[in-house]
């Protein structure tokens, strides 16, 4: 009887010690500091207006596109301020803004900042005929904020703006090769004349 609780007395203090590394293995395994520092959450902005200035040929043009109820069902607002001088050139600057804010945030500062994780692609036809970047970010490559925009002879061209957020960088300046997401979108219709 005596060999029996022994042999119990010694099989419950190997169940402790048993349990006992459990506890402390479980406890090192839970314990870690991954929840004092959380990744700081980059969420996306809010882009309701893009105003671009194009300034040459002795004049200046903007172009708007306005959405106010951003994903909602009204169409952006576009409005063109007039026509382009043909054969010339244009220094053109975007700003872009979040006016479901008052006063309206500029998010143009944001795209500065984070010049790395963004870039404008330009796309052209018809009467205008290129456009070439004026500015660069931190490692060398374009970014669009600033630009000049060439004209040809008179008739009506497209410019459409396309604002990537992490697009490849570098990349051949077209957005099949540039992927990332889209920010913001907007063709513009113009009158060269």
């Amino acid at each position: 009887m005596n060999s029996i609780k022994s042999k119990m007395k010694n099989n419950n203090s190997a169940i402790k010690s048993i349990l006992l590394l459990c506890f402390v293995a479980f406890g090192f395994v839970s314990c870690d500091n991954d929840d004092d520092n959380p990744e700081p959450v980059n969420e996306e902005e809010t882009i309701t207006t893009m105003n671009v200035t194009l300034m040459g040929a002795g004049g200046t043009i903007t172009l708007q596109s306005q959405d106010l109820d951003g994903d909602g069902p009204n169409a952006p607002e576009i409005t063109v301020s007039g026509s382009l001088a043909p054969n010339a050139t244009y220094n053109g600057s975007i700003e872009l803004l979040n006016e479901t804010e008052t006063p309206a945030e500029d998010i143009t500062e944001e795209v500065e900042e984070e010049d790395e994780e963004h870039q404008f692609f330009f796309t052209t036809s018809g009467a205008i005929t290129g456009v070439e970047y004026e500015d660069l970010d931190g490692d060398g490559n374009p970014v669009g904020i600033n630009f000049s925009l060439t004209t040809g002879d008179a008739g009506n061209g497209t410019l459409q703006i396309t604002l990537r957020h992490e697009p490849k960088k570098p990349n051949d300046g077209t957005l099949a090769d540039a992927g990332g997401e889209t920010d913001i979108a907007q063709t513009f219709t113009l009158t060269v004349e």
